[in-house]
């Protein structure tokens, strides 16, 4: 492509940022618009952390483990210490802790689909010819606000059954209508009202922590893809890459940070907020 007909830094981002969809957006809020791009690698890389741990659980012998199953073992401890920690009920435990585990797992893959280049699948449509049908792609679903809200819910979802589970409906009710203000009923419709806003703040708030940062970190490898073509231009020969490839590299190695670190973040306030829906106020 010629530069007079390449596109602007804008034109560049934008592109970049757009959903591959069903349908086009209408310019209203659509529930039957669904982002394609991000359902397809949530679901493949949730395939692959359940191997990857089925394999590890598989192969797990209790001889000296190989380096792949202590990973898994060193991770699994981790999790389950962080566990123990802030849900004391031994039951519930059984299941919260590989849920953690596996939230950790899963958003850690999907974070780090932000590592592959920035343009890799829009230079393989174009070999293939697929550019003509499939014009916007993202690669990193958890730089989609869809994915870490519809995340969120299911952590709120999860925690409204273990308030049902561990305090029954009639002392979940109670709570929401005597706690925080006390148990005067004319202070029940204040308490509920805290209540809701309190689990819908949480959850909002869980889910735009992650989707916040793993934005800005795709938005930043596209700002240093187009320093690296800018820099390109005015550069000849073995010279025309090295600043892209410094720049990246740096933002890359600092990003390994943010990636762990994220899933770490989501996993340990789902425990955090399933912890809470054990305690009685």
């Amino acid at each position: 492509m010629s530069a007079a007909n390449a596109p602007s830094a804008g034109e560049y981002i934008g592109h970049h940022l757009t959903h591959l969809q069903n349908k086009p957006m209408a310019g209203v809020i659509d529930f039957s618009v669904f982002n394609i791009d991000s359902i397809f690698w949530a679901i493949l890389l949730g395939v692959l952390g359940s191997f990857l741990l089925w394999k590890a659980a598989s192969k797990a012998t209790s001889g000296v483990p190989g380096r792949f199953q202590a990973a898994v073992e060193i991770l699994f401890e981790m999790v389950d210490s962080q566990a123990k920690g802030i849900i004391h009920n031994a039951e519930s435990r059984k299941l919260v802790s590989p849920l953690a585990l596996t939230v950790f797992v899963w958003i850690f893959l999907l974070n780090s689909m932000d590592f592959l280049p920035v343009d890799l699948f829009h230079g393989l449509f174009a070999v293939t010819g697929l550019d003509s049908s499939i014009h916007y792609f993202r690669v990193v679903p958890t730089a989609d606000l869809s994915t870490t809200l519809g995340m969120s819910v299911s952590v709120l979802l999860i925690c409204i059954y273990y308030n049902i589970k561990i305090k029954g409906i009639g002392g979940w009710f109670h709570e929401l209508t005597t706690a925080p203000f006390g148990a005067h009923p004319i202070l029940w419709p204040f308490n509920f009202v805290f209540q809701m806003i309190e689990f819908v703040a949480k959850t909002v708030s869980h889910g735009m922590r992650l989707f916040g940062n793993m934005y800005a970190g795709e938005l930043i490898f596209m700002l240093i893809a187009l320093m690296g073509g800018t820099a390109a231009m005015s550069l000849t020969g073995i010279l025309m890459p090295i600043g892209h490839v410094i720049a990246g590299s740096i933002w890359a190695i600092f990003h390994i940070l943010i990636v762990a670190l994220q899933a770490f973040i989501f996993m340990m306030l789902t425990l955090v907020y399933i912890g809470q829906a054990h305690d009685a106020h």
